[in-house]
């Protein structure tokens, strides 16, 4: 197992009716900004909770932050906290608007060009400070409501920045909130946390027997609850396992010590990026095809996915991994998705173009072992037309 430091201190509120828990984590004298999504919030009264939880706080809302949230829409935000001295956020929505409020929290402490802090990666943020957030998860698929991450879209572009100044306070993590989500976007968000763990896990041995046993654990409860999540809204086990299991692959703790792949994700985002792909849809037309091509680095694990995972246990080694790869893209396909870049009208003769964007954003010599290169990309990319 590799060194590891691990810190999390999100506190997260889980189960029914946890609303009224939001009056118990923020200041009391807090100046509150609500930052919200398309308008469902407020259409299902949800907002109004909210605000009657907060009691007698002085309160704003800043609405309209998109799926992808762009750099325009949320700097306007920074307006708001600067102009009217807030001092609280709270994000309320998926992992689109958390994401936004991260860059909203930073954005609000710094005094120069906010595009800097969309150029951070994993480089500390130009802030030593940055304004407290919590969060009310109503879409359950990044894991952002406990994590310090974020990725921002600007000038058809994603990117990301991370600091352990952005975790939230605190995460209300209900999951009947989130029952009158479209199918679409719960099938998304299966699969966002598939591959959340399998990005952390289809790398190579360290090892790590816990970290692997937990992987391992996600990735079954989510093929044994996905499709039910997705075709009984309002089942609640299932959609409190498909929550849960979302929150727990990117919360850090299953990545500890072990080595980790975000190809899947780099090219994924050049795809939401320049097609308005779903960025779910995006994650499961590449990973089948990043795992066809990348099997001899990731024979072992791919072996133990296999086993482990989907209880391949005859046959030769060629013939688990191929069940194990053709098993997880039927996976994708049962919940509605489709897995290839053909179904989505894209042609073969896109894919330099796509290359060209991932040389520009320097994604040359990207895996766990630094050696994706461009030309794998394509390769990559080729296999999923």
């Amino acid at each position: 197992m590799q060194n590891f430091d691990f810190y999390n201190p999100t506190h997260i509120i889980f189960g029914k009716d946890r609303l009224a828990s939001i009056n118990e984590n923020i200041p009391v004298n807090a100046t509150v900004l609500i930052t919200y999504g398309g308008g469902s919030a407020k259409r299902s009264g949800l907002i109004d909770k909210i605000k009657m939880a907060l009691g007698n706080r002085k309160i704003y809302e800043f609405g309209g932050i998109e799926p992808n949230p762009k750099y325009e829409t949320i700097v306007k935000a920074v307006e708001v906290v600067k102009n009217e001295q807030v001092d609280f956020l709270l994000a309320v929505g998926g992992g689109s608007v958390i994401d936004g409020t991260k860059f909203i929290a930073a954005a609000s402490k710094f005094d120069g060009d906010s595009r800097e802090i969309l150029k951070g990666g994993y480089t500390p943020l130009p802030v030593e400070e940055v304004v407290p957030f919590g969060t009310v998860l109503t879409l359950p698929a990044t894991g952002s409501e406990m994590n310090p991450t974020a990725v921002i879209s600007y000038e058809h572009a994603k990117y990301f920045f991370s600091s352990p100044l952005l975790f939230p306070k605190f995460s209300v993590v209900d999951p009947t909130i989130t029952f009158t989500l479209p199918q679409k976007q719960v099938a998304n968000g299966v699969i966002d946390a598939f591959i959340h763990v399998t990005e952390q896990y289809l790398t190579f041995p360290v090892d790590g027997r816990v970290q692997d046993r937990m992987a391992e654990g996600i990735l079954q409860t989510l093929i044994e609850i996905g499709g039910t999540s997705v075709s009984e809204p309002e089942n609640y086990d299932a959609r409190a396992n498909h929550v849960w299991s979302a929150t727990m692959a990117l919360n850090g703790l299953i990545g500890c010590g072990v080595p980790q792949d975000w190809s899947t994700h780099f090219i994924g985002h050049e795809l939401t990026a320049m097609f308005g792909i779903d960025h779910g849809q995006t994650l499961a037309i590449i990973l089948p095809s990043l795992l066809v091509v990348r099997r001899e680095q990731k024979r072992a694990k791919l072996l133990q996915y296999a086993e482990r995972v989907w209880h391949i246990d005859t046959g030769s080694e060629e013939e688990k991994i191929d069940q194990a790869i053709q098993k997880t893209r039927g996976f994708f396909e049962s919940l509605g998705v489709k897995t290839h870049l053909s179904e989505y009208g894209i042609g073969a003769d896109k894919i330099p173009a796509i290359v060209e964007q991932l040389k520009a954003h320097g994604m040359t010599a990207i895996s766990e072992t630094g050696d994706l290169t461009l030309e794998i990309s394509q390769k990559i990319l080729e296999s999923s037309m």
